[in-house]
């Protein structure tokens, strides 16, 4: 005979794990934000700056750039401001420079 499923159990604990991973989400992004400076912004403005990213990643060609920045950030480990991403000493590694294709 099969063994009864405890469907409540499972539940919960599929809810368990939800709270627990959006919790995850919050603490990094919070982290993010202090990790690239954008805390030192006011919430005003920041919320603002992100709304109008969002609005702009509609536009084709902004979030591949935008990815290029992150990935260049995170290999990093530290802030990758226009000028170091644009001036070629990390973007060249990604991949994605125009002259290596």
């Amino acid at each position: 005979m099969r063994k009864v499923r405890d469907y409540d159990a499972e539940l919960k604990a599929l809810g368990d794990k939800a709270r627990t991973l959006k919790a995850r989400k919050i603490q990094q992004l919070g982290e993010l934000v202090a990790s690239t400076g954008a805390d030192a912004l006011d919430p005003e403005v920041l919320a603002g700056a992100l709304l109008h990213i969002v609005a702009q990643a509609q536009v084709e060609g902004n979030r591949e750039a935008w990815r290029s920045d992150g990935a260049v950030f995170f290999q990093g480990g530290r802030k990758a401001g226009k000028g170091d991403a644009g001036n070629g000493q990390g973007a060249d590694k990604t991949g994605s420079g125009g002259s290596q294709g």
